[in-house]
C-alpha cells in the first residue's frame, strides 16, 4: 500500500515556486540528505546541518532569519513512507542540485519529482528514476513537446513498459488540461514504481529539517 501522491499536482502543493522531491530506497533521511548535500552544485563542498523539527512555513522563516531570503539558501524537511525516505527541498532549490544518478550508487532506489511551477519560461515538471548509478525512466510530466522530448527515456526495457501503461491511458492528448495529465502520470509513475509520498506530514506537519551549508 502506497500512499497516493498525485496530490502533488494541485497549484502550489507544497510551496510557492513548487515542488523539488527526492524519494529514495536503501537511504536513512541522514544518509538522503548527505547526498543531496554533496550533489549541490557549488564549488565550495556542502554538508547537512540539523536544523530541528519544522514545518515548510517555519523551515522558510529560519532561512530567512539565516539568509535575508529563503531564497539565498537550501533547505529539506525529511521522512519516511514506508519503504522510502523522502527529502522535500526549500528556498532557493532550482537549478542548484547536479544529476542525481550518484545519489543512486550502492544499489540505491532514487526518485526525483521536481516543478519549477512559477518559473515563466515556462519549465514542465519532470519525472527521473535511477537505479545504482543508472536512469530507468524519465519523462517531462505534461508529455508535451516542451524541453526536447515527449515521451519515455531512460533503460529501454523499463521506459517501454511506462510508456505503454501512458498510451493506455490516452497519453499523450494534446487535448487534455495540462494539470489533469500531471496528475495521470504521477499516478502511473506511482504505482509502477511503488513510489509513496503522504500529503499530511508534508504540508501540515512538523519534520525533522535540516539546511545545506558550505563545509
Amino acid at each position: 500500500m502506497t500512499d497516493d501522491m498525485t496530490w502533488l499536482a494541485a497549484p502550489q502543493s507544497i510551496a510557492f515556486g513548487g515542488y523539488h522531491v527526492v524519494l529514495a530506497r536503501g537511504l536513512s533521511p541522514e544518509e538522503l540528505a548527505d547526498r543531496l548535500a554533496a550533489a549541490v552544485l557549488y564549488e565550495t563542498r556542502h554538508v547537512a546541518v540539523a536544523v530541528g523539527e519544522h514545518t515548510g512555513s517555519s523551515l522558510l522563516e529560519l532561512m530567512d532569519d539565516s539568509y535575508g531570503d529563503s531564497y539565498d539558501g537550501i533547505g529539506l524537511r525529511l521522512g519516511r513512507a514506508g519503504d522510502w525516505t523522502y527529502a522535500v527541498a526549500y528556498g532557493g532549490w532550482p537549478g542548484e542540485f547536479g544529476p542525481l544518478a550518484p545519489v543512486s550508487r550502492g544499489g540505491v532506489h532514487v526518485c526525483l519529482l521536481e516543478y519549477e511551477e512559477e518559473n515563466g519560461k515556462p519549465v514542465p515538471p519532470q519525472f527521473q528514476y535511477f537505479h545504482d548509478g543508472r536512469l530507468l525512466s524519465a519523462c517531462n510530466l505534461h508529455l508535451d513537446a516542451s524541453w526536447g522530448y515527449q515521451g519515455v527515456d531512460g533503460d529501454p526495457a523499463t521506459a517501454a513498459r511506462v510508456q505503454e501503461l501512458l498510451t493506455a491511458a490516452g497519453l499523450p492528448d494534446p487535448e487534455r488540461d495540462g494539470r489533469e495529465v500531471h496528475r495521470t502520470v504521477l499516478g502511473i509513475v506511482e504505482g509502477f514504481f511503488g513510489l509513496s509520498l503522504p500529503k499530511d506530514p508534508i504540508v501540515s506537519g512538523a519534520l525533522p529539517a535540516v539546511l545545506l551549508e558550505p563545509a
